[in-house]
């Protein structure tokens, strides 16, 4: 391996002698030099990868010479060194963009530390990534031979959504394929789990005996909040959010807000028209369709006809469970950048009322816009790269601008949740099916329907699933895992235009294991 070549910039270099031994020894290329000017020259001249500066010498002081080394070489590393605490010096020095500070006297185990932290970091970094997986590899194997409870399951998807985040940082470690597959197991066995007690959960007479469900989500986390007092409550509906999104959103918060979070599973379909219906009413499907008729109807593929009434089934849950608010609640539903930004230009209109609910599209825009664009393949080939998108998207966002504002009000509390998440669809399961058939990709009603049982379940009897009847010969299926539905006439081309899309509808812990966050002001 080429030896990495360090500078070292100060005019009693004689003093560091130990020092420069000890890294030669340690198997660093080390140059010295007496003054800036002679070390600008060097840098014309020879390739470096770290620099220790002294901030104080005659002539060209040390900050000066960050600042002319910054012009022409900013991806240099630079280490002060000086014999000075003030405050204010360190914080001109960071401003000026130091990789780290050490001050006078230092020892050799100083210097090499820093040596070691900047220049082998990333890769002393992947050599205990590389060896922490493998344990946790194996640990996961071993828990899918056993019979995991709903909160294991919750356990083990948090374990590998922190490891997709991990290797996003550490892609050279080459893990990324094992993760894959092991992703892929796991949905396999979770997909079995679903089957055999989704049913029991929705019969349960108790709520201890099941998870904590989407009709659950409301009286949980937004009634309890609204029943504080002084509470100015935001709750946040982020559309399609998955929880690996949300862990890379997250890092843009954690110095405004305290953060907790708690998990559910979204109901099935993981379908926006049967699953955000169900959040804002508190109610199955079935139930909504039972009781409030008029409002329950539309295309299921066609959003804006299935979600239009989510301010009525709000207050109608709110008047079922006889809330009082101090005022009328305000429902803003955000589809396009300029209702957001009008939305975060009057954020502050909304701190008197006890309780604003706002629904974001864009990350379902997102999914269904890459499944359509060829650019958006291209700029987010995988997952990794999505998470990457989401992140460029949310930096940039009037969400986020909203949000810093919103961490300066008193006494406001923000809930956010999703209804469901997405899945890269990536296995084709050829469906049978009649001309009304409906036409999603991750589940199916109609009449006659017939499926491969390894992909999908078959919902003879909708009303045991809480779905809506439809009618007498009407019934349902629901992909697992990455499959999705593909009718024989015209298979391949079909099979092929929907491979490696996001989709939603079906049984997988990215669709189904979801994040509630509560966000409150540090």
């Amino acid at each position: 391996m080429k030896k990495k070549k360090i500078l070292w910039i100060d005019d009693e270099i004689d003093l560091f002698r130990s020092h420069i031994i000890f890294l030669s020894e340690k198997g660093y290329d080390v140059s010295t030099v007496t003054n800036g000017e002679d070390a600008l020259h060097l840098l014309d001249e020879d390739e470096i990868d770290l620099i220790f500066l002294d901030e104080m010498m005659p002539g060209m002081g040390g900050l000066e010479v960050l600042g002319r080394i910054k012009e022409k070489h900013s991806n240099i590393p630079v280490v002060m060194v000086t014999k000075s605490e003030e405050e204010s010096l360190m914080d001109e020095a960071i401003g000026g963009k130091i990789k780290d500070y050490l001050t006078k006297p230092v020892n050799p185990s100083q210097i090499l530390l820093v040596c070691k932290k900047i220049l082998e970091g990333k890769r002393i970094s992947s050599q205990f990534v590389t060896k922490d997986y493998l344990q946790d590899f194996n640990q996961i194997s071993m828990l899918l031979q056993n019979n995991l409870d709903h909160n294991e399951w919750i356990d083990l998807y948090l374990k590998l959504c922190a490891w997709d985040i991990e290797l996003d940082v550490h892609p050279e470690t080459g893990l990324r394929q094992s993760l894959n597959e092991q992703k892929k197991e796991c949905n396999k066995e979770f997909s079995r789990f679903i089957e055999k007690n989704y049913v029991k959960w929705l019969n349960t007479s108790t709520r201890e005996n099941r998870p904590t469900l989407t009709v659950d989500i409301l009286n949980d986390h937004v009634i309890s909040s609204i029943e504080e007092e002084n509470k100015t409550i935001f709750f946040f509906v982020l559309d399609c959010l998955r929880l690996d999104q949300w862990l890379v959103m997250e890092k843009h918060l954690i110095d405004m807000f305290k953060i907790s979070k708690e998990y559910y599973y979204s109901i099935l379909p993981t379908a926006t028209s049967y699953a955000r219906n169900a959040l804002f009413a508190g109610l199955f499907p079935s139930e909504i369709e039972k009781y409030y008729p008029d409002l329950w109807h539309g295309a299921d593929e066609d959003e804006r006809s299935m979600n239009k009434y989510e301010k009525e089934f709000l207050q109608l849950f709110l008047d079922r469970k006889r809330i009082k608010l101090k005022n009328d609640f305000k429902y803003i539903k955000i589809i396009d950048p300029e209702v957001g930004r009008n939305f975060e230009q009057n954020i502050m209109s909304y701190q008197n009322n006890q309780l604003t609910a706002v629904v974001v599209n864009f990350l379902d825009m997102m999914v269904h816009g890459r499944s359509d664009s060829e650019l958006l393949k291209e700029i987010a080939p995988e997952e990794s790269a999505f998470r990457s998108l989401t992140n460029s998207w949310f930096t940039h966002s009037s969400l986020l601008s909203t949000f810093r504002s919103l961490s300066k009000m008193k006494n406001v509390k923000i809930v956010i949740t999703t209804d469901h998440g997405s899945i890269r669809a990536m296995r084709g399961a050829k469906v049978l099916g009649d001309k009304e058939t409906s036409t999603s990709l991750r589940f199916k009603y109609g009449r006659n329907l017939k499926v491969d049982e390894k992909h999908a379940i078959f919902i003879k009897d909708p009303l045991a699933y809480k779905l809506p009847r439809r009618g007498i010969t009407i019934n349902y299926i629901i992909a697992k895992e990455d499959y999705y539905f593909v009718y024989p006439t015209d298979y391949h081309r079909f099979l092929s235009y929907y491979k490696d899309t996001f989709q939603h509808g079906g049984i997988s812990m990215e669709e189904m294991i979801l994040p509630v966050i509560t966000m409150e002001p540090r």
